[in-house]
């Protein structure tokens, strides 16, 4: 994959204003702004649609189409604009480990990033969905590190990192991974199995999140959350096509692709709402 981002439009998409250099400044703003205005979704695999990684896919879905994308798409787009900035980062594989036993053997099906700045490394997670990383961790175990959501901490176990964020309480690991860098290609083959399994979730069912200032809001299927810190999360059903495709744009701004199978398949989602 080329690194020849257009850059500018990136900062465009993200509202990124003024100038940019590779510090923590910097970082910090970008991954802030990106995770408010490039929203987690799946409508591509829930249409059976290719997911393409090659740079300028993404830059044309993710940038100039209005969409957004999963843990592949958003993090390889912004690994190309971090290093058309300055900044040296390389990416990550992980095992999810969200809402599995603390045990469980999973595939290695998500992706993060590394930044090497000042003499420290540090990790970026733009594309974890309803519980993705707001800002930027030190790549240091045993120490909890405030973000502008949850504190988020590093626990080393059986040899690797487990990342893992404070909910209602408790601590609970989102995935863990080592250090090893990974070459695109095993990122292709991760993403062709999420992309395109019958049994994976992205085929399935329709998941979407984004991150404002002050909440997370996530849609599963029907079921649409938005979690403030603090208080207990509002939940509330969809219960027609045209609510399901208002919530897509009005709240995760979403530009809806025009595919003729997209309201039948928002119409076929399941709904789990107590009868």
């Amino acid at each position: 994959m080329h690194d020849a981002i257009d850059l500018q439009a990136y900062l465009r998409r993200i509202g990124r204003q003024g100038a940019v250099c590779p510090d923590m400044s910097t970082l910090q703003a970008i991954v802030a702004a990106h995770v408010t205005t490039i929203p987690f979704e799946n409508l591509s695999p829930l249409l059976g649609l290719p997911v393409d990684l090659e740079l300028a896919a993404l830059e044309r879905k993710l940038v100039h189409e209005g969409r957004g994308g999963y843990c592949f798409e958003q993090n390889l787009l912004l690994e190309a604009a971090l290093r058309a900035i300055g900044f040296e980062v390389s990416g990550l594989i992980a095992r999810v480990l969200w809402t599995q036993p603390e045990d469980a053997i999973t595939p290695q099906t998500h992706m993060l990033l590394r930044v090497e700045l000042a003499g420290e490394s540090w990790l970026v997670d733009v594309g974890f969905g309803g519980q993705t990383l707001v800002g930027v961790l030190r790549l240091q175990a045993d120490i909890e590190q405030a973000t502008q959501m949850e504190p988020f901490r590093l626990v080393q176990m059986d040899g690797d990192f487990r990342m893992q964020s404070l909910v209602r309480g408790q601590w609970l690991s989102l995935y863990r991974f080592d250090l090893r860098p990974v070459p695109l290609i095993d990122y292709v083959v991760a993403n062709h199995y999420v992309s395109t399994h019958p049994d994976s979730n992205f085929v399935n069912h329709l998941n979407v999140a984004r991150t404002t200032s002050d909440s997370r809001l996530s849609l599963r299927d029907r079921e649409f959350t938005v979690r403030r810190m603090g208080r207990e999360p509002e939940r509330r059903t969809l219960h027609d096509i045209g609510e399901i495709r208002r919530v897509l744009e009005q709240d995760f701004l979403i530009r809806l692709p025009a595919h003729p199978q997209l309201d039948r398949r928002l119409g076929n989602l399941p709904d789990n709402s107590p009868v």
